[in-house]
């Protein structure tokens, strides 16, 4: 596909539009990105991509708007946006370039829309009311983009379009960053597929370095598995585990004596030698050494039942 110009519109712009941008320049690093409402520049060419202007949505002219009545859903029902138009033709192409295998490509092009893409749609078509986030709101990721806009008193003719600019890297960053963590999470959830099979019935699961391991816990439905030991540096960390990924409510907590103490007191109340520290709010929990850590997995996992009983 030799396309030569990437058309959206000019003015202001929104996150759709700048994140679909990201996804097209990269597929296509030498085509011009043109900001402008002028009909030439809309009419359709085999050399030019239209996006989030255009009046219509129709792949087979590259023509990808959805301001247009009726507009463009998902098969729930759910309005998309430019950037969810343009990652349904798209994103696959941009993984496989980003080196994602084909033994995962379905599954990250199916999280990163489901966990980005959707949700910039839903804000971008008012689908989703910002304002019953409160301050919350001022960190999502389209406020954030819209804040590179100029000044309503910035007289540049090209402010506009210098400020788009602006915004495509640090839209770039957001979009890679967002992929190698999904990447990450299916190579961890290899590694832990492995290490639970071998593991038994074992409560505790040992990990060679730290990595996520929330969502292999979900998958593959180790539910008694209550604890997480792994190296950090010098030191072995024990971690709680969540009932779910959107939750902060945990499996297991660490013994409530813990909670809040550090070296001597630590060592002290648990009795171990070389517990350095446990968080107060019980989630995470450090040691010295592999046996240190271990041995105090071995006690949460007690303190646990004991509890429970």
């Amino acid at each position: 596909m030799n396309i030569e110009y990437l058309i959206t519109h000019s003015g202001g712009f929104h996150a759709d539009e700048l994140l679909s941008s990201v996804i097209l320049k990269f597929l296509f690093p030498e085509a011009e990105i043109i900001r402008s409402r002028e009909k030439q520049a809309l009419s359709p060419s085999k050399n030019k991509i239209i996006y989030d202007v255009g009046g219509k949505y129709d792949p087979k002219f590259q023509i990808f708007d959805h301001h247009q009545r009726p507009n463009p859903l998902r098969e729930n029902g759910q309005p998309l946006s430019s950037f969810g138009l343009i990652w349904k033709h798209f994103g696959k192409d941009y993984l496989k370039r980003n080196g994602i295998s084909e033994e995962t490509l379905e599954d990250i092009f199916s999280e990163f829309d489901l966990k980005f893409v959707l949700p910039i749609d839903l804000i971008d078509n008012g689908a989703v009311d910002l304002s019953t986030l409160d301050a919350i709101a001022n960190l999502s990721l389209p406020v954030l983009l819209e804040n590179f806009k100029p000044a309503f008193d910035e007289i540049s003719t090209t402010a506009h379009d210098d400020a788009f600019i602006k915004a495509l890297p640090i839209a770039e960053e957001f979009i890679q960053s967002s992929i190698q963590s999904l990447s990450a999470k299916h190579r961890a959830n290899k590694i832990i597929n492995s290490l639970i099979d071998k593991s038994g019935n074992s409560e505790i699961l040992e990990l060679p370095m730290g990595m996520p391991f929330q969502s292999a816990l979900e998958n593959i439905n180790a539910k008694h598995i209550l604890f997480i030991v792994y190296p950090r540096g010098s030191e072995w960390t024990l971690s709680t585990i969540k009932t779910s990924e959107n939750t902060f409510d945990q499996r297991a907590s660490l013994p409530a004596s813990w909670a809040g103490l550090t070296n001597k007191e630590l060592e002290i109340e648990s009795g171990i030698e070389g517990a350095i520290f446990c968080h107060n709010a019980r989630f995470i929990a450090i040691a010295k050494t592999r046996d240190a850590i271990l041995k105090m997995a071995d006690q949460a996992v007690i303190n646990f039942h004991n509890n429970k009983a």
